[in-house]
């Protein structure tokens, strides 16, 4: 092991000092930029896109592949449910684990940062000059996007559940009616004679 010269802070993945110029911070936990990686895959990983579970930092696919609901995105077809719990990506399936927000800084969401207010998406200060306001909270612009495939909001253009935003188009295709549209429902034309 490395002597940690000066008592500076240890990266979470490989326990070596962390500088300040090559450091990135989650939950509290400093690393280098080089090993915020995915522990599976192995992708470069940021604030928007990091998922923790304990000690451990995933992107979040690889993070849903092991601890989301089994059989989510994995159908040969609507409706179907597999059993293949990412076995092929090197995870092992863990009965019970806690499951905790993808948002890394969710404990600081609601956090008031030197006078301003903290981003849901990235934790950091809004200030005047970047602030959104979206879902009756506070947003960077830059973070102001659909949780699900990243595309800039706007205030009317955006849906919000369970503190996270979406565009409409990703909020219907996750939590709105199933089959909307296909019944004898408002609008279809019924012949009775």
């Amino acid at each position: 092991r490395m002597p940690n010269w000066g008592g500076g802070k240890k990266c979470g993945v490989c326990q070596k000092a962390v500088y300040f110029a090559e450091e990135v911070q989650c939950e509290g936990s400093s690393f280098h930029k080089s090993c915020f990686l995915c522990m599976v895959c192995k992708k470069n990983l940021d604030s928007t896109t990091v998922a923790v579970h304990g000690e451990e930092i995933y992107c979040k696919s690889c993070y849903g592949k092991k601890y989301g609901p089994k059989g989510y995105g994995y159908g040969m077809g609507a409706g179907t449910l597999s059993t293949d719990k990412g076995e092929s990506l090197g995870i092992k399936y863990e009965e019970g684990q806690p499951h905790r927000p993808t948002n890394p800084n969710a404990s600081r969401m609601a956090q008031k940062v030197g006078g301003a207010d903290g981003c849901p998406r990235c934790g950091q200060a809004v200030y005047a000059a970047e602030k959104v306001i979206g879902a009756g909270k506070s947003w960077h612009k830059a973070c102001f996007r659909c949780a699900k495939c990243g595309k800039s909001l706007e205030s009317t253009t955006l849906a919000d559940k369970d503190g996270e935003i979406y565009c409409k188009g990703c909020y219907a295709k996750n939590f709105g009616p199933k089959g909307f549209g296909f019944g004898q429902g408002a609008g279809a034309l019924v012949h009775s004679q």
